[in-house]
Parts: structure tokens; C-alpha cells; sequence
């Protein structure tokens, strides 16, 4: 890898309170140094980045990447590609695939599988159940000695109180967090949307608020009992904002996570039967999408992640009540939080940025979400005023299902780089990617 020189940006670390017109030199896979005048050394390249914005590489903490087992969806290698795109230099692949990642030898066909796709850094998360059944738990040991950096059986909650409990024992020795998918069996049984108007006049079964805001009480409780850190899952209700807030009011080892439907869409987007719109947990209200915003805006939710979850084409074809949950994230998340949050006025950018790298890389221990000299050259190069239609057909994703076809959206990504090597380049490559 030749020196590059990213050239007059505006630089925007949120590790260190820089937001500021620099040159960021990156040599030896590393952040050479940050500042004005910067040299070149003999065999560099150069790259005039002014008016474009400099800032570490995004980092998604609850990715699907579905392999192994469900490669019609999407592939490890296709992920790590539409991350790169999405401007994403780190992802956390969820682990319920088929079968599970609930084995030190299925941890490590995912770090063997990411290291070869050579885009985004393709963390593991371990399940937390054999099987992810939610009766026994797995060997988390050997998931950490792995490569797994958390544990979770997203897709479906952890329903045992007992075993949540020792979960979070258990995962406190590792330093982990336990990610968790809030949500009550029984009161959202057989739902398929939130319950409110829209699905009473389109006559389809909803799931509650209380469903989510239960089991975010509950984990919330047996973290301040056990001191083991607890990750909320795709919050996405008012309720649950107020329930996280009084946590960390009382310093509990609690954070959480929202995503950009959530803060971009209410329930009414499932008018029409709209499968794409079709979603775990589901779009809610007005009420509970300002007041995820808010939550992002004080801290009260961390970070920002995708939840990014494929699915074929056919799948999504059902009816609505057959129609799997899930859309697509990772290469529309940059453009609607700088649409909705930043130019919607809820989120300066140096703060968005903290909520999609910073804050996410410290949450869970990873490389990444700093520009600091030393540090490995995660760095992500983006045009903020840029315009851009969402248009399915181009994403590097093997999958389509998304809502937002068609809006128009801020932000393009430019440039990722990861440990100083190029993964995706607007002007380079297949559809921009570049190719190890």
C-alpha cells in the first residue's frame, strides 16, 4: 500500500473534539498524521478532497449477513462489499444464520470468510443459546477466543429471564456485551405490524409498544443486578427511550441502538400493504420516531445501526402477513442521517458521525471511530451536499427490499478505506468496488 494523502477536507473526529480544515496522511495501513501543509512522501498519492468531508469509517454493530445457509440472500463477501459502499469500514455479523453461530468452529468460518471478501471489517457476534433455542446457553469463551465481540440471539429474544440473567454473569467475565432483541413473545404473537390505526384499518394483527418496552425493563433490571452490559436492539419506541434514559441516569451498564427507519418512518409507510415496510420491530408512531430522534440527540441512544436484513425478492412478494421481516440498510443509512438528522436539524454532523463510528467501535471494543495518528487508516471520505436517488437496482447488496426507493437523499460516499487500503471508490471498479 502507497502513502495517501487526503488533501484540504474537512476532518471530523469525534474522538478528539476535531472538526477542522486538514490534510490526514495515511501510511503503513495506519493515521500518519493529521494537520495542514502535510508533505507527501516519494511514492504517495495525492487526493484533493476540499470541500468534501474526512471522518472515520462507519461501524454497524447488527448486520445480517446470512451465510452460512441463506447465500440467495446475501454473502458474507456481498455484505462486506455493500458496506464498503454504505461507507461502512466495520460491520457486526449477526449470528442467526442457518445453522447458527453458536460454535468456536462457525466463529471462525466468519473471520475466514470476511478477511477473504477484503471490504468492511466483518466482526462476529456469537449466539447466546445452542441452536439459539433459548434454552442452554453457548460457550461464550470459546465464541470470545473465536473473534466474537458480543453475543446475541437477535431474531428472536432472549425469553428466559433465568437465562438472560446468566447470560449477562456469564458475558461479564469475557468483557462482551449481550445484545438483545426486546420483545415479548406473548404479546407479540401472530403480530405483524404496530398495533394502532394503520393496522386496524388495514385489518392485520399488531404488535404493542408494551411488547418492546417489557423485556427493555427487564434487561434493563438484570443488568444493575448482575453488572453485566446489556445492548438494546433497534429501539423504536417512546416508551423504551424514557425506560433507557432512567438507566443511564443511574449509570447502569446499558446501551442501546436505534435505526434509520425508525427515526425516518412512522407505520403509516405500511399503507398499501407495503411489504418493504414490513419490519421487526415495527414503524411505529409519530410520538415514538421523535422520540428516537431526541434520544439520539442526548445520548440516550448510542449508536446508530442498520439491522440491515436481506431478503429475495420472491419473499417479499407475499401477502403481508406471510411477507418476512427486514430491509436492506447498509447503503442508505449515511444518506438518511444526513438527510433526515442533519439537514433536518436534529443532529450536527460532527454528532451523527460520533453516532455511526465513534461511539459504536467503543461500545464494542472494536478498531475503528478514530483518526488519531497511530491508529489503524479506517477512514471514510464522503461528499455531504451530494444528491442521490435510492435506486435497489444499484445496490452491491444481493438483495432489494427497501422502502426508500426513490427518495432523494444527501451524502455520497467517495472513499473507504480500511487499514489503509481502498474497498470502494465512486470512480473506481465494478459499481465502485475495488477488487483485492
Amino acid at each position: 500500500m502507497k502513502p495517501l494523502l487526503l488533501r484540504g477536507g474537512r476532518v471530523i473526529d469525534p474522538s478528539r473534539d476535531l472538526d477542522d480544515t486538514a490534510d490526514l496522511l495515511i501510511q503503513d495501513g495506519q493515521v500518519k498524521a493529521v494537520g495542514r501543509g502535510l508533505g507527501l512522501p516519494n511514492g504517495g498519492e495525492a487526493m484533493d478532497v476540499t470541500g468534501l468531508v474526512v471522518a472515520p469509517g462507519l461501524v454497524d454493530v447488527h448486520t445480517h449477513l446470512r451465510e452460512p445457509g441463506q447465500e440467495d440472500r446475501e454473502t458474507i463477501a456481498s455484505g462486506a462489499a455493500a458496506a464498503a459502499a454504505g461507507g461502512f469500514t466495520a460491520v457486526c455479523a449477526m449470528p442467526n444464520t442457518d445453522p447458527p453461530i453458536d460454535n468456536q468452529s462457525a466463529v471462525g468460518f466468519v473471520v475466514k470468510q470476511g478477511a477473504a471478501a477484503a471490504g468492511a471489517r466483518v466482526y462476529p457476534i456469537g449466539a447466546v443459546s445452542l441452536g439459539q433455542k433459548g434454552e442452554h446457553l453457548a460457550e461464550f469463551g470459546e465464541l470470545v477466543g473465536a473473534g466474537a465481540v458480543a453475543v446475541s440471539d437477535d431474531g428472536r429474544p432472549v425469553a428466559s429471564g433465568h437465562l438472560m440473567r446468566t447470560a449477562l454473569e456469564y458475558a461479564r467475565t469475557f468483557g462482551i456485551p449481550v445484545a438483545d432483541h426486546c420483545e415479548e413473545p406473548s404479546l407479540a404473537a401472530g403480530g405483524v405490524m404496530h398495533e394502532g390505526l394503520v393496522a386496524t384499518r388495514l385489518g392485520l394483527k399488531g404488535i404493542p409498544a408494551a411488547a418492546e418496552e417489557i423485556m427493555v425493563a427487564r434487561d434493563i433490571l438484570l443488568a444493575g443486578h448482575t453488572g453485566g452490559h446489556v445492548h438494546l436492539c433497534h429501539m423504536s419506541t417512546r416508551g423504551s427511550v424514557e425506560l433507557i434514559r432512567r438507566a443511564k441516569d443511574r449509570h447502569l451498564p446499558v446501551t442501546a441502538e436505534a435505526c434509520p427507519h425508525h427515526f425516518a418512518l412512522t407505520h403509516d409507510a405500511c399503507e398499501g400493504y407495503n411489504t418493504n415496510a414490513k419490519m421487526n420491530p415495527p414503524l411505529r408512531e409519530r410520538e415514538d420516531v421523535e422520540a428516537i430522534r431526541a434520544g439520539l440527540k442526548d445520548g440516550t441512544i448510542d449508536a446508530i445501526a442498520t439491522d440491515h436484513a436481506p431478503h429475495h425478492y420472491d419473499a417479499k412478494e407475499r401477502e403481508f402477513d406471510d411477507a418476512p421481516f427486514g430491509i436492506v440498510g447498509l447503503e442508505t443509512a449515511l444518506g438518511l442521517g444526513l438527510t433526515v438528522l442533519v439537514e433536518g436539524g436534529v443532529l450536527p454532523l460532527a454528532q451523527l458521525i460520533a453516532r455511526m463510528s465513534t461511539v459504536p467501535a467503543r461500545t464494542f471494543g472494536l478498531t475503528g471511530g478514530s483518526l488519531a495518528p497511530g491508529r489503524p487508516a479506517d477512514v471514510l471520505v464522503f461528499d455531504p451536499s451530494a444528491a442521490w436517488t435510492v435506486d435497489p437496482r444499484r445496490f452491491r447488496s444481493k438483495s432489494r427490499n427497501t422502502p426508500f426507493a426513490g427518495w432523494e437523499l444527501k451524502g455520497r460516499v467517495v472513499r473507504t478505506i480500511v487499514g489503509g487500503r481502498t474497498v470502494f471508490h465512486s470512480g473506481s471498479g465494478e459499481g465502485g468496488v475495488v477488487r483485492p
